[in-house]
């Protein structure tokens, strides 16, 4: 019996556009003056400092630092220390009200559900775990941070690796069979399966499904024999 479910979050509990036409453009446009503004703080600094190292250019300056970001943004790369720093400028967004964090109702329902049966709620998305507190604790429907006992991001590994998967099962209380990934993303899902965990494909947008994993449309063909 599956005794944790570990959910994806783009495209699987929000909609993919809510990341890519708010959250992202949102970051873009605010990263160069949040970035020089706040270089010296040390959460930031950390974050300037390992861009720094990924380039192998220590004295690189602010400038240099910054058009790396941006154009791994614009690559769509899934670098912890651009997911850190967008992050923390999305904090600001949540925090002055320029945006909530979506959430489709169907899922929102789901969780509820689940944690409420006892399931143990993980979430592991490309995001920083900040992000993922930040999008939950200013969701559409409040504050819904308690639904989860823990978050993972890239720190434990890239989410189509095997090994990402095997990090996060050593740290929770159970085996891999006994865990449920949830994803919009078959590549993930391989990854995921291939590690031991039992997996489930949401397809809420026309994918192609995958015959390698069970899959729903949304939350609410979600049922029992899912969970064995």
């Amino acid at each position: 019996m599956i005794k944790a479910l570990l959910t994806d979050i783009e495209g699987t509990i929000t909609r993919i556009s809510f990341v890519k036409e708010v959250l992202f453009p949102y970051a873009t446009a605010q990263l160069p003056t949040f970035v020089k503004a706040n270089q010296q703080q040390v959460a930031v600094a950390e974050q300037i400092n390992a861009v720094k190292e990924l380039i192998n250019q220590p004295n690189a300056d602010i400038d240099t630092v910054i058009n790396t970001l941006l154009a791994w943004i614009a690559e769509d790369k899934k670098i912890t220390p651009l997911k850190q720093l967008q992050g923390l400028i999305w904090q600001t967004g949540y925090e002055s009200g320029d945006f909530t964090g979506h959430l489709y109702p169907d899922a929102y329902q789901f969780l509820q559900t689940q944690q409420q049966a006892g399931q143990q709620l993980y979430v592991y998305s490309s995001g920083s775990v900040k992000a993922q507190h930040l999008i939950f604790q200013y969701s559409d429907f409040g504050d819904i941070r308690s639904l989860f006992t823990d978050y993972f991001d890239t720190k434990v590994g890239a989410k189509q690796e095997p090994s990402s998967y095997q990090n996060i099962v050593s740290q929770l209380p159970f085996a891999a069979n006994e865990v449920l990934f949830l994803s919009d993303m078959v590549a993930e899902l391989d990854a995921a399966k291939a590690a031991g965990l039992k997996t489930l494909h949401l397809i809420r947008d026309g994918q192609a499904s995958s015959a390698e994993h069970n899959y729903i449309h949304d939350f609410s063909q979600f049922t029992a024999e899912h969970l064995v």
